[in-house]
Formats: C-alpha cells, structure tokens, sequence
C-alpha cells in the first residue's frame, strides 16, 4: 500500500482494536506513520523495542505474596495501566523466539501474567521483511496469525506531499520529483552500506543544513544515499544555481522560461516552497501568471502541489485564466 493508504487503514485497524502487523522494507517510515496516527488522534503512542528485551521483561518477575500465601506476578511498569493509545512493538521480528512466544498472549488475549492491557489501547507491530537483510527471525505462524498484515510499499507523491509539508531542502523535493527512482534504490541483493531511503533523504536535508564545507558534502551525502545518487544530486543543484530569480516571478516582474527538464521540476520545486513558506495573495497571483507561459505540465503540477498543501486560489484573479488554459488537462 502507498502511504496515504497505509495511514487509512492503519487507522481503522487501530480505532477498533484489531492486532495489526506493518510491514516494509527499511527506511519508509513505518515507526513514523504509528506515531503520527497516534499524534493526530491525540493519543499515547508506547514505542516498546522487543529485540532489546528477556521473555521476563514483558511478563514480569514473580515475587511472594504473604498474604494470599502464592506466587504472583509483578509486570513491567512500561505497560499502560489506563487512559487509550497504541502499544506499539516495533521489530516484534527481529525479536529472539522466545521473546515473541511472550508476546502471544499480550497480543490474543491482551493480557499476560497478572497484567491486562485498557480497553482503550490497540495493539500495533511492525518489522521489516525477511529478504531484505536485516535481522530477523521468521515470525512464527501462530503469532502471525494473530495480526491483520498490512505491507507498504513507497510511493513518491505521497513522500512530496509530506516533504513539503515539513520544510524538506527544495532541492531534495525537486530532484525526487525530476528523478522519482532515486527516492528508493534499496536492493537487498547487493551488500552496500548506504542506499536511498525516504529516512536518508531527510538525513541528506539535516546535512544541507548544517554548517559543513562545501568539499565534504559529497562524501557526506554518499553516506546517507550512496555515492552514485550523491553525484547526481549534487549536478542537479548546480542547475538549480542558474534558475530564474524566484523573488522576481513572485513579484511579477521576470519573464525568464527554462527549457531544460531538470531547471522545470528545480523552479517549480523551488516555487511551491516559496509560496508555501508565504501564501501572499499577490504573489500566487503573479505565479499563476507566470505559468500560463510554462510548459504545461509544469504548470499543472506547480498548482496541484500547492492545493494539496491546502492553498486555495479559487478567488485568485489569475487563476480563471489558468483554468481557462489548461481546463483540457484537467479533465
């Protein structure tokens, strides 16, 4: 599923308390995608690493009750006791088997040993998959078959959408959009070290960002996205370098139209974060203006990117002239 879809179904799964796996290989976001339902629900997201735990962890150690004259069984102070949320096992598969055969009865029964988990709480695991060299143990069929699976898979307009949304570097956003390959480019068959993820782009913007000489970002954006992807990326910023003056399209007063493919997807990258970081009415004015000399697909792309971030433009003078040119691509 791509990750809108994901986060749908993940949700309904959630809001009625049904066990569900998600899985995928490394660095999509999975770990993310839970904690943002549980942000935007407004409720607890307990994040318990299994790998990192005894079979005694999740159950408890017994101690001796003098009164009632038995053994009883004090469990962890990391599980909920009230309230509602997530408990979320993350990497439940690359837990030792017999940490996961702990976990059976918490996720059946939702409960273990003397502990029982709020009706309020939903139970959530994910891992990644066993081709794709991590470490993992086959999840063993009866605790499978305690989960509703639900496997991700990448999808690049929904990773612009959120790039968008939380200020990712716009060379970053136009490079995937001009080359939507170089998002992604694990392959578990090969053993390399770095490879393109969605976790390792934002990890390239964190690099743009800092304070690093400019001779060592190619070594430091090979570590994040691999050395043939780091290359690439770095010759597209340079084109970037050359583009229009994005202040002077907003003000209106530039009529400076690239023709080269990858300058179209930088300026147009480069614009919606302008518009996005200053939503002046005049200035979207004069970019829809602008467009209408563009190539059309370009055009298009630059006022879909801005009314999936919630930009209304509907009473915009220009816009009416903008549908009016490109209504037949709309339909």
């Amino acid at each position: 599923m791509r990750v809108s879809e994901t986060i749908a179904t993940m949700s309904s799964m959630i809001e009625s308390k049904i066990p569900t796996f998600l899985w995928g290989p490394p660095g999509i976001g999975k770990s993310s995608i839970i904690k943002q339902i549980a942000h935007d629900a407004g409720i607890e997201c307990i994040d318990l690493r299994l790998s990192l735990m005894d079979p005694t962890d999740l159950k408890g150690i017994p101690f001796y009750d003098k009164e009632q004259h038995q053994a009883l069984w004090a469990p962890p102070s990391f599980l909920p006791r009230e309230g509602c949320g997530i408990l979320f096992l993350d990497e439940l598969n690359s837990a030792a088997p017999a940490v996961q055969a702990s976990a059976y009865q918490l996720i059946l029964d939702r409960k273990v040993g003397e502990y029982t988990l709020p009706d309020g709480w939903a139970i959530v695991a994910a891992g990644n998959r066993e081709g794709d060299r991590g470490v993992v143990y086959r999840l063993p069929s009866p605790l499978a078959n305690r989960f509703v699976h639900v496997e991700m898979e990448v999808s690049v307009e929904d990773w612009r959408k959120w790039a968008m949304t939380r200020g990712v570097d716009a060379r970053i956003v136009a490079y995937i959009g001009f080359k939507n390959e170089a998002l992604f480019t694990f392959d578990p068959t090969v053993n390399e070290r770095s490879f393109a993820t969605p976790r390792s782009w934002e990890a390239v913007h964190n690099v743009l960002q800092s304070t690093l000489p400019k001779n060592l970002l190619l070594d430091a954006i090979s570590g994040a996205v691999g050395k043939n992807n780091a290359v690439d990326f770095l010759g597209f910023c340079k084109v970037m370098s050359f583009l229009p003056d994005i202040d002077a399209i907003l003000s209106g007063d530039c009529l400076d139209y690239p023709s080269d493919i990858s300058a179209l997807y930088a300026l147009s990258s480069a614009l919606v974060g302008r518009i996005l970081s200053d939503q002046d009415e005049a200035k979207i004015d004069h970019l829809l203006r602008y467009t209408l000399k563009l190539q059309s697909e370009f055009a298009v792309m630059i006022v879909q990117d801005l009314q999936r971030q919630g930009i209304m433009m509907d009473h915009i003078p220009a816009y009416g002239d903008w549908v009016n040119a490109y209504a037949y691509l709309l339909c």
